[in-house]
């Protein structure tokens, strides 16, 4: 589906660049080359990073030497505390699935919604393992810095975390 989304933008770019200067239509071009280039390294790297449980492909190849995380506790900026912070996914999940549904791009920015899957087999971010299996979805917004991934934000529903880990009082 991602890249069915790409396929028709830049089909689109070409079939409009009918009706612009060769200036405008290269411009088009770059610009869709640009994001289908983008959304092709940020996929392969949380591909690696969470389904082949490579944490190091959160390394300056990848990743802008300022990256940051925005969090509700605090921004987490670098490589080492970026890559600390997610790292806690795989301690706390052995069995950690990570699925981008689908993702769109526009210049340097990218909008990922996404699947997080796995049990609760180990310490994640302070809480011991509950056993509990979770199914998560969420969306992420990402900038991007001359092919880098400079910034990220994630939005999920924490209240689903916390009762599927089993962490909330029942009624």
């Amino acid at each position: 589906m991602k890249y069915k989304v790409l396929v028709f933008l830049l089909g689109i770019t070409i079939i409009n660049c009918d009706t612009k200067t060769n200036q405008e239509c290269t411009d088009l071009v770059n610009e869709s080359s640009k994001v289908k280039s983008n959304v092709e390294l940020y996929s392969r790297v949380w591909d690696k990073a969470i389904n082949a449980r490579n944490i190091e492909v959160i390394n300056l190849d990848n990743f802008d030497e300022n990256i940051k995380a925005i969090t509700a506790d605090g921004d987490i900026v670098g490589i080492d505390a970026f890559k600390a912070y997610y790292n806690n996914y795989l301690t706390g999940f052995s069995d950690a699935e990570f699925n981008i549904v689908d993702v769109l791009g526009q210049g340097d920015k990218i909008v990922k919604h996404w699947n997080f899957k796995g049990t609760h087999d180990g310490d994640f971010f302070g809480i011991p393992a509950t056993g509990k299996k979770i199914d998560l979805i969420g969306t992420t917004l990402v900038l991007m810095k001359d092919g880098k991934i400079l910034q990220e934000q994630d939005f999920f529903d924490n209240y689903s975390l916390l009762s599927q880990l089993g962490l909330l009082p029942t009624e």
